[in-house]
């Protein structure tokens, strides 16, 4: 009689198993191809140009002779 209630046990906790396989760190196929398509359009996006890179070099300062 006790394996019984043991056996329905373990046929509900089987029922309450994720129907989607998770990839490691606990995503889901989908919230894995909605991350892929995030860090795609990251990677196409242009960035802008730098500021530092189109000003002009200054020259270093000359010692002054003490």
């Amino acid at each position: 009689m006790r394996t019984l209630p043991a056996f329905a046990l373990a046929i509900m906790l089987t029922a309450c198993s994720a129907s989607e396989e998770e990839k490691p760190g606990g995503v889901t196929q989908d919230e894995a191809r909605a991350l892929d398509g995030a860090a795609d359009m990251l990677e196409k996006r242009e960035l802008p140009a730098l500021p530092e890179a189109a000003v002009p070099a200054q020259a270093a300062p000359t010692p002054s002779a003490s």
